[in-house]
């Protein structure tokens, strides 16, 4: 259930839109798609940009980092993480994260935009929230680090400013960029602690390890600060504050705002235990552990968000009426005959009235009040027929609403449940569901002689881009599709680019085959075809001198006159230095020659000491690549 407005609060974005520099990446636009129209807001890490995605017509928000990060290998590595992290978060609490690319060399995320502000820019404007405020957004941010705690992920940054209000009230948190699976090391290469300083659990200061007992610790100090407007460690350094953490027991929020329920003292200080074994084990035991603190209040969700914060708080009860009875006087006293004792039967009559009216009024506030309402199960993560199961079991009616792709989560599984998990429904009551649709892909549509105008709508239905190639056909119309890349059948993401090869129409010039003629005779030839000629050389073993090796376009290819035609012909077989081997022995000299590449020709005379007089070539000059050399030995 989406918080109401709070207070007189005035909407504001979701952080101011920067505007006092001017940005050169205004006005671009990213992959084809998404065009940025301002900038949200600028941190160490990443700038968060206001943008439209052209292609689904909807205001997104895109967070690039930072060029002074780009040559950051661990930083690149945190950021992809950050990606991969919130993709496999679907929850209503939890910004969702579109899509991803690479700007420039920078990637960067494309993400919901959330209109609006942060908590941060809730506490700095009112100070500190009434009761019943704090606990609807403590129940949110509660809702979604338990989805994060259930897909075995840890926030680590649990703080006012990751904790988003829309305009029309519904709470998400943001920025998962420094969670980590929980089995994965939760301090970085260089030791910096991974957290923000005021809300940092004991163990990540000590010990550089986290777990879902961390986050628990830090939510429970955002619960603090929302109820008394302050943090519960200050200091000068930094260093000091984190020590206080490790050191001091977090004082009850009713030492600095008196009137705080004993039930919220003590929900706060269970939270907030220095021995991560004494506080709830995750976000879900948490919000369990609040839900029944609210519930006893009588802050459940139909209390308004806009209450002021009274100064003592009293347990609801139901009113009960007093059975009291009025009796006539004497002389009003009217006899009925049959009746002996009209005053006394009258009397208990209307006693039993009271009595049972009553009764009714306790139950009946008991039924329109708790009884009629019970917890809703959980069917996250459960496919279609295995959550209408369970629902049906326990007595509830299940709707859809509209599916979305994911990339993680197979197809009719359940992404979204509204109302969320531990959350109070009315018993019977309805369950939306929001299915998976799976990975988002579309099939290549086969597009041969279709119409390029038919083609175009074709791909653009299933949210694919195309580029044209225009070519000569003697088969294929002008102006209809020769061909589709990738083939027909494949599946591709939304976006994907394919090729459509269009005909021209059929060739007023065919490319004759010229290839080991004459280059003279074949320039004649393609000269007399009003084709124009281009010639390259390349070394050959095995085409003659000035005959022709290749060419380009390829014989029988239509191309229009003038079209350009690209020779390669031979300058005969490469030519390589002979080495020196005149005065060596015949074995060595052999041994030479034969690893440089060549044959040998040996002529011996007797009598003599096997020795080279003479070699030709001559060693040092070159001749051709694998030639013969002849030696003399004596």
């Amino acid at each position: 259930m989406p918080l109401k407005a709070f207070g007189e609060a005035s909407p504001r974005t979701l952080q101011s839109m920067d505007t006092t520099v001017a940005d050169p990446l205004l006005g671009a636009l990213l992959d084809g798609r998404y065009r940025i129209q301002g900038r949200i807001a600028r941190g160490g890490m990443a700038t968060v940009y206001r943008a439209v995605d052209e292609r689904l017509e909807r205001i997104v928000a895109v967070k690039l980092i930072r060029p002074v990060h780009a040559g950051d290998t661990d930083f690149l590595r945190r950021f992809d993480r950050e990606a991969k992290t919130i993709a496999r978060l679907s929850h209503p609490n939890v910004v969702a994260v579109y899509d991803t690319g690479d700007h420039q060399g920078l990637p960067y995320l494309v993400m919901e935009y959330v209109p609006g502000h942060t908590l941060r820019d809730e506490l700095a404007q009112r100070h500190r929230l009434p009761v019943a405020d704090a606990l609807s957004v403590t129940q949110a941010l509660l809702s979604a680090v338990a989805a994060a705690h259930r897909a075995g992920l840890v926030h680590r940054d649990v703080k006012p400013e990751n904790v988003l209000i829309s305009d029309d009230g519904t709470v998400k948190v943001a920025d998962f960029g420094l969670a980590q699976a929980v089995e994965a090391s939760t301090e970085d290469a260089d030791g910096q602690l991974m957290a923000t300083v005021g809300y940092v659990a004991p163990e990540l200061v000590t010990e550089g390890r986290a777990d879902p007992r961390s986050d628990v610790y830090s939510a429970g100090i955002v619960l603090f600060e929302m109820l008394t407007g302050r943090v519960p460690y200050l200091g000068q350094r930094s260093v000091d504050v984190a020590y206080q953490h490790v050191e001091q027991d977090a004082p009850p929020p009713s030492r600095y705002l008196p009137g705080v329920p004993e039930s919220l003292d003590a929900l706060v200080a269970r939270a907030t235990r220095r021995d991560p074994t004494a506080r709830p084990e995750n976000a879900d035991v948490f919000l369990t552990n609040l839900l029944q603190v609210r519930d006893a209040l009588g802050l459940g969700e139909e209390t308004r968000a806009t209450q002021p914060l009274p100064r003592t708080v009293a347990h609801a009860a139901v009113p009960v009426p007093q059975a009291t009875t009025s009796y006539l006087e004497p002389d009003e006293y009217l006899a009925i005959p049959g009746n002996p004792e009209p005053r006394r039967r009258t009397s208990l009559m209307i006693a039993a009235m009271v009595v049972t009216l009553g009764l009714i009024a306790v139950f009946g506030g008991w039924w329109l009040g708790a009884g009629r309402y019970t917890t809703a199960p959980s069917l996250l993560r459960t496919d279609k027929a295995e959550a209408e199961a369970i629902a049906q079991r326990l007595g509830f009616a299940v709707e859809y609403r509209e599916g979305r792709y994911h990339e993680t989560v197979r197809r009719d599984v359940v992404l979204a449940q509204d109302p969320a998990p531990r959350t109070r429904i009315v018993k019977g009551g309805t369950i939306w569901l929001v299915l998976s649709l799976g990975p988002e892909r579309y099939e290549i549509p086969d597009l041969a002689g279709r119409s390029y105008q038919e083609a175009v709508e074709e791909l653009r239905k299933r949210r694919l881009s195309h580029k044209r190639v225009d070519r000569y056909s003697d088969s294929v119309a002008k102006g209809y599709v020769i061909s589709v890349k990738p083939r027909p059948g494949t599946l591709v993401r939304p976006g994907h680019t394919a090729t459509l090869v269009v005909s021209k129409g059929e060739a007023p010039v065919t490319v004759p085959d010229v290839r080991g003629q004459h280059v003279d005779d074949a320039k004649a030839e393609l000269e007399d075809e009003g084709l124009t000629v281009v010639v390259r050389t390349s070394t050959s073993k095995d085409m003659e001198v000035d005959h022709v090796i290749s060419q380009n376009p390829r014989p029988g290819t239509g191309v229009s006159e003038g079209h350009s035609v690209t020779l390669v012909v031979s300058t005969g077989p490469p030519q390589v230095e002979v080495p020196i081997v005149e005065g060596k022995h015949r074995d060595e000299a052999v041994r030479i020659l034969e690893e440089a590449g060549f044959k040998v020709n040996l002529l011996d005379f007797p009598y003599g000491d096997d020795i080279v007089r003479r070699q030709s070539p001559a060693g040092g000059d070159t001749t051709d690549e694998g030639g013969t050399v002849t030696l003399w030995v004596s």
